[in-house]
């Protein structure tokens, strides 16, 4: 296994979309920090908006299957989500940053180690602040990891993913 940082195994870390919302035209999903599960990290579709403006001007935030989402600021702070394509058709607001991961890196284990308490304690030290808590992109791309090679990756990944949905099955 090996240390690397968050921002090593990105393509790019980028703020999402500054727009109001309005109500879900059936289509285009706009993502928010409050349509993300404390629990399950799922986007809740039930409260499903759109974003209100020209979708000829956010191809840049539309999400791709992979793609790792963290809130910034406020009290969810931290919180992670994991793109799958099932979900829909979806933008990313301003409050969250997407973590666009370089192929050679499996989602869904950086996902899942996103669900630890060693991830929980960095964002608990990072966001201190006056004021309101908050990590910014820079201090996300800090976060070390320790990734095994690729096959390990996504294996322990599916693996960790059956898991959460067991509990979740389970808890309800």
């Amino acid at each position: 296994w090996e240390q690397r940082k968050l921002g090593d195994l990105a393509l790019s870390l980028e703020y999402g979309v500054n727009a109001a919302s309005r109500d879900f035209d059936g289509k285009h999903a706009y993502l928010r920090i409050t349509d993300i599960d404390d629990d399950t990290h799922q986007f809740i579709a039930e409260n499903a908006t759109t974003p209100d403006t020209d979708f000829n001007t956010l191809s840049h935030y539309r999400l791709q299957n992979g793609d790792l989402l963290f809130a910034r600021t406020g009290a969810s702070v931290g919180k992670t989500y994991l793109y799958r394509p099932s979900d829909g058709e979806m933008y990313f607001a301003g409050f969250l940053i997407r973590a666009r991961l370089h192929p050679s890196v499996d989602s869904t284990f950086v996902f899942q180690s996103t669900l630890n308490q060693q991830y929980k304690k960095y964002v608990e030290i990072t966001s201190q602040r006056s004021g309101q808590p908050g990590v910014n992109s820079q201090e996300y791309a800090c976060y070390a990891l320790k990734i095994p090679s690729l096959n390990e990756q996504h294996r322990i990944g599916v693996f960790l993913n059956k898991l959460d949905s067991l509990i979740t099955l389970h808890q309800r």
